[in-house]
């Protein structure tokens, strides 16, 4: 991590002569030893029993709070305030005597939740707006962290048929635009990750063959990406008659994955879209596997699901919002994290051999819900955002300050007609008087400082029962 660091400060022709004299070691190496130990160990792990998954993340717990009660002057006051020691959490359902963590804790706790063992050197400052947009801060371990996150995901991608180092484009939050032998380009290549970095943001009419022809030749295994990113890939495609040849797979994440969006591009790509919930805190993992089921990754770290009653969500389908501990940053840890996203249980078992606990779908996070004026709260992903409808829109999002009222910001395509509003505003009638829907026609959509896409803006307070 300190070389890629190191050569981001370096002139660019200089730097790309590093990276491709460093891109030449296989990838386990540059990764180091604790990605390949990880990796390693989840190859075995995946076939676990149930049991032994349990057995592992209870270990893995008592090591985190023993760790955390010594190291941690936050969590020493929780233990102290409430008579309680690490050892007196002997299973999982004692871990309820903890309070949640929340981000408001953090923002006004952070010096105290970092680890006192922990030289600043072993500390990565990380920042994010989060879905929220309110900056939080905190820290991932040094050398061990982001090492151990890279080793899942190249276990998901495994089960994708990825090999290690394959070749992928990554279409997320990067800006590139840059002259090369006199003319521009939106791309770049990474050695480091064997891997070609496409610009989101330079994506119209004019510009789509020359994407389509630079990722054809690169011919790529996997594509990686945003789902509003790719959504606007598939779009464009679709218009110019365009087609990726041989990707064998796509990976989301970073932004919930709709069911609009997924059906549109697996029936144009015709691959599969292997999907990951996970966060910038790195504390919750949530991934598909090759049957397509949705498992939390138990090694990663222990997730409750937590109804609005303030129990443990446990029914087929019930909803609960993801309380998570991670077991991969004892830099900074996150003990009964409140994520803020929601997700629905399911008691099905999973033909794919592995044992991991299965959920139905990651449902969304709490910003994602509208309020109607008799205070319900209805999800975006129960709102039927049908692909035809939606044809000849580039881009759209939902914003909301008043009960009762959604405004619907629109890029429109040039194909746009007036008819589309007609069958777009129909998707609420189903509403009746508590949703009224505005549509306004913008000429672009801002993303967050991180490049995402954010499916709705709202600007009312919305909490779940647990908050309360």
């Amino acid at each position: 991590m300190r070389i890629r660091n190191s050569a981001k400060k370096l002139p660019f022709p200089i730097k790309q002569g590093i990276k491709y004299a460093y891109g030449m070691i296989p990838l386990p190496i540059r990764y180091g030893r604790v990605f390949r130990d990880t990796y390693a160990f989840l190859q075995e792990s995946q076939w676990w029993s149930r049991e032994k998954l349990e057995e592992h993340q209870m270990q893995q717990l008592e090591k985190l709070l023993a760790h955390s009660y010594e190291n941690v002057p936050y969590y020493r006051r929780i233990f102290d305030e409430r008579g309680l020691k690490p050892t007196d959490i002997q299973d999982f359902d004692d871990l309820k005597k903890l309070p949640y963590l929340t981000k408001e804790i953090i923002r006004e706790h952070l010096p105290d939740l970092v680890a006192k063992n922990y030289p600043k050197s072993k500390l990565h400052y990380v920042n994010t707006g989060g879905t929220t947009g309110i900056p939080l801060s905190f820290y991932w371990e040094e050398g061990l962290t982001d090492p151990k996150e890279w080793a899942f995901i190249w276990r998901q991608w495994n089960w994708a048929g990825a090999k290690l180092g394959d070749k992928r484009i990554i279409l997320r939050g990067d800006t590139i635009s840059r002259f090369r032998n006199g003319k521009r380009q939106w791309w770049e290549f990474s050695p480091l990750d064997n891997a070609l970095i496409l610009s989101s943001y330079q994506m119209t009419d004019e510009t789509i063959p020359e994407y389509i022809e630079i990722i054809n030749r690169f011919k790529p295994v996997a594509i990686q990406a945003f789902p509003s990113n790719l959504d606007i890939l598939v779009k464009l495609m679709k218009k110019t008659n365009l087609r990726i040849e041989s990707a064998k797979f796509i990976s989301t994440s970073s932004e919930t994955l709709y069911p609009h969006q997924r059906e549109r591009i697996e029936r144009f790509m015709g691959v599969s879209i292997y999907d990951l919930y996970g966060n910038t805190e790195r504390n919750a993992l949530i991934m598909q596997c090759e049957k397509h089921n949705y498992h939390i990754i138990s090694e990663y770290g222990l997730v409750e699901l937590i109804g609005t009653s303030g129990n443990h969500a446990n029914g087929h389908r019930e909803m609960g919002e993801i309380i998570a501990t991670g077991f991969n940053n004892f830099a900074m840890p996150l003990i009964r994290y409140k994520t803020g996203d929601f997700t629905l249980c399911s008691e099905d078992g999973c033909s794919c051999g592995r044992n991991y606990p299965l959920l139905d779908k990651v449902k969304g996070r709490m910003q994602e819900f509208v309020i109607t004026r008799d205070n319900r709260l209805i999800s975006m992903t129960g709102i039927n955002v049908h692909s035809d409808v939606f044809d000849n829109v580039k881009q759209f999002q939902f914003y909301q300050d008043k009960k009762g009222e959604l405004i619907l910001n629109i890029v429109k395509m040039k194909t746009y007609v007036d008819r589309d509003t007609e069958h777009i505003k129909g998707l609420f009638d189903k509403l009746g008087d508590d949703m009224e829907l505005f549509v306004r026609f913008v000429p672009s959509i801002p993303r967050t400082k991180g490049g995402k896409y954010r499916f709705l803006i709202q600007k009312l307070p919305i909490e779940s029962e647990n908050n309360k």
